[in-house]
C-alpha cells in the first residue's frame, strides 16, 4: 500500500464516509501501525474495517483502540467490551456547547440556501 497511513505510528480517523474512504483503514494500516499503535476513530463507521480492527486487537497485532464509532451502534461486538486495550466512548460531538452551536448555524445555513434556491452547504447523499 502507497497511503501515507502505513508509515505511522498511530493514527487518529476523521473524515466522512465516501466509495473511496470506505474501509480505508484496512489490516495491512493497521499492522503498519503495530503493536505498539493506537488507532483512534471518531470519522465515519465503514471507514475502518471494524472485523479486522477486532481481529487485530485481540492477536495483539495494534497495541490499541479508542472508539466512538461503530459498525453497528446498536450491536457493538461483545468482543471489544473485554479488551483492556480499548476505550469505547459513545458519539457525543453534538452535545457539546460548540457541537449544538455549529449544528444550529449548519441548519440555518441550509435552509436560507435552500430558500434561495443556492447550493446547499451539507447536501444529503445517496448511498
Amino acid at each position: 500500500m502507497n497511503s501515507p497511513l502505513t508509515a505511522m505510528s498511530s493514527s487518529f480517523v476523521v473524515g466522512g464516509l465516501t466509495t473511496e474512504t470506505r474501509h480505508m483503514i484496512d489490516r495491512e494500516v493497521k499492522l503498519a501501525v503495530g503493536k505498539q499503535g493506537i488507532i483512534i476513530n471518531i470519522a465515519r463507521r465503514d471507514i475502518i474495517n471494524e472485523k479486522e480492527m477486532l481481529e487485530c486487537l485481540v492477536q495483539g497485532e495494534i497495541g490499541g483502540a479508542g472508539l466512538d464509532v461503530f459498525k453497528n451502534k446498536s450491536n457493538v461486538p461483545k468482543e471489544l467490551f473485554e479488551l483492556d486495550n480499548v476505550v469505547l466512548s459513545p458519539h457525543r460531538v453534538v452535545f457539546t456547547p460548540e457541537g449544538f452551536m455549529a449544528a444550529c448555524e449548519l441548519v440555518a445555513g441550509n435552509l436560507e440556501a435552500f430558500f434561495s434556491d443556492k447550493p446547499l452547504l451539507s447536501p444529503v447523499m445517496d448511498e
